[in-house]
């Protein structure tokens, strides 16, 4: 029964997104369907929080309002909405099913309602069936009914988040604070949760924050969300981007000039630090600066004023500095080209943006939300990958991180229509069409291949993938003591996907 199984969780104390998981899941087995969804509305946007029977690339789709009717008439009714199998309404979710092979992608089956929290909209819930007639009028009364104690669950959720956001502010730190802008950063990796965690203990500070990492991990969302986090949130947030900055107007841009002041100086003009008063100032690429420059930019962080290109008067200004730089600043000081004083005021808490590889399967999870853009952009009624796409996601390095994904799902996207895909239809991207980029040379160091598999020198992509997984899954085997279990952490996937993974690749 739902209502004891669901009760049981409310009286005990998990986290926020395993109750609501843990309530997709009973509900799924509550009306034998393929597959629920609660999603969060964030003004006209659907967001996944919770999902059960989709793909894992499902939880980062964003659904807007106004381009999907069904999801539409589920919210402008409080009652559970049936939509029959023939109705015409195009389907959010076609493709997304999980399903085995031979099995239709097709749903035929919907009903969903909409949930209300203290009398205000709060989402909707989905259920989705790949059979025709799985659901009848007994189901949608059912669903009311039960729609009652998912948003009880709801409830809960939020007074836990609002009793944690009371215990922070007794210990003087921020309470975090929901946001839309904040749900730009996707994924549910550990490392990234941790990373989250991090940043909201750092933001309701002052200190200046050092972001570094690679080209494309990005940066300038971390810096979005210690903005938006931070008792600053009201005030301004200035971004600037050093490298784009010519070295003889980098100091006007940042502190502003006088007329007079140089050739073109026809009025007074304010500098992004003045443009940051109260607010935060973001500098990206931050490397990048000159010399002359830096040296100002250290007074300023310095006597926290800053004074304008040919003015003598200096101006005290409240600004909180945020940089980020994919260089190894701490190399530059020591070849003499970034100043070593300003290097240590910038680095009063450096934070290290992870790679989009040690990210586990966030890679999928990003690549549902670039896929859903690229559906709307283009037009088309479904757009997903195919199971061997995601192996092959899965078992990339992504050298140039979010940005290169992004890249690599709007180009296959492209090219799947170029190549006679039509709109209407379910467009599925295989390896083939992704175009990521491969080595031939097999390694030699990769494990010896199971019995009856062939190794030739030139290796398909898929094979590449394979043999990367075996040997992941080898190595975590043998940092584990060979428990699955202990290999499923390290690995950070769910140990049922990693034995089936296993059995397929030959190693169970």
């Amino acid at each position: 029964m739902l209502d004891v199984a669901l009760v049981a969780d409310l009286v005990t104390d998990l986290p926020s997104a395993v109750r609501l998981q843990r309530l997709a899941r009973t509900l799924r087995e509550r009306f034998r369907c393929g597959a629920v969804c609660l999603l969060r509305l964030q003004e006209d946007v659907l967001v996944p929080v919770a999902v059960d029977g989709l793909v894992h690339e499902a939880l980062g789709r964003r659904f807007e309002v106004a381009h999907h009717p069904r999801l539409a008439a589920i919210l402008a009714s409080r009652a559970s909405t049936l939509f029959p199998p023939d109705a015409g309404l195009p389907d959010p979710y076609d493709g997304l099913i999980e399903q085995q092979p031979g099995q239709p992608l097709h749903v035929h089956d919907c009903m969903g309602i909409s949930l209300h929290v203290e009398g205000e909209p709060w989402g909707a819930l989905t259920l989705d069936a790949l059979e025709a007639g799985t659901f009848g009028d007994a189901d949608r009364e059912a669903l009311e009914r039960d729609a009652l104690l998912v948003e009880a669950a709801v409830r809960v959720t939020r007074l836990e988040q609002e009793v944690r956001a009371l215990r922070m502010a007794r210990q003087g730190t921020n309470p975090p604070i929901e946001a839309p802008e904040a749900s730009e950063i996707l994924g549910h990796s550990p490392v990234l949760r941790r990373l989250l965690q991090e940043l909201d203990v750092v933001a309701a500070s002052d200190l200046p924050v050092l972001l570094t990492g690679e080209t494309g991990v990005g940066k300038e969302l971390f810096a979005r969300r210690l903005h938006q986090r931070s008792p600053r949130r009201d005030a301004s947030l200035v971004q600037v981007n050093c490298a784009a900055l010519p070295e003889s107007l980098a100091e006007s841009e940042l502190f502003g000039h006088v007329r007079g002041a140089f050739s073109g100086a026809t009025a007074d003009r304010a500098g992004r630090f003045e443009a940051a008063e109260g607010g935060t100032l973001f500098l990206d690429e931050v490397g990048e600066l000159p010399p002359p420059v830096q040296a100002k930019l250290l007074r300023a962080l310095q006597e926290g004023e800053v004074q304008r290109l040919g003015e003598d008067r200096p101006r005290r200004l409240d600004v909180r500095i945020i940089a980020a730089t994919n260089r190894q600043l701490a190399d530059a000081v020591r070849e003499g080209h970034f100043r070593a004083d300003l290097y240590h005021r910038l680095s009063v808490y450096p934070v290290v943006i992870p790679p989009l590889r040690e990210r586990g399967g966030d890679v999928l999870v990003l690549a549902g939300h670039f896929l859903e853009i690229n559906r709307a952009r283009l037009g088309v009624r479904s757009l997903r990958l195919s199971p061997r796409s995601e192996e092959a996601l899965l078992g990339y390095a992504w050298p140039g991180n979010v940005r290169e994904l992004e890249h690599v799902i709007s180009r296959a996207a492209i090219k799947a229509l170029g190549q006679g895909a039509h709109r209407d239809e379910i467009i599925t991207l295989e390896p083939e069409g992704l175009d990521l980029p491969v080595h031939l040379e097999v390694d030699a160091a990769l494990p010896a291949a199971p019995s009856g598999e062939t190794q030739s020198q030139t290796v398909t992509l898929r094979e590449q993938v394979e043999q990367a997984q075996r040997r992941a899954i080898r190595e975590a085997l043998a940092a584990g003591d060979g428990r699955w279990a202990a290999a499923a952490r390290h690995l950070e996937v769910d140990p049922s996907n990693l034995h089936k993974l296993a059995r397929r690749l030959g190693l169970k």
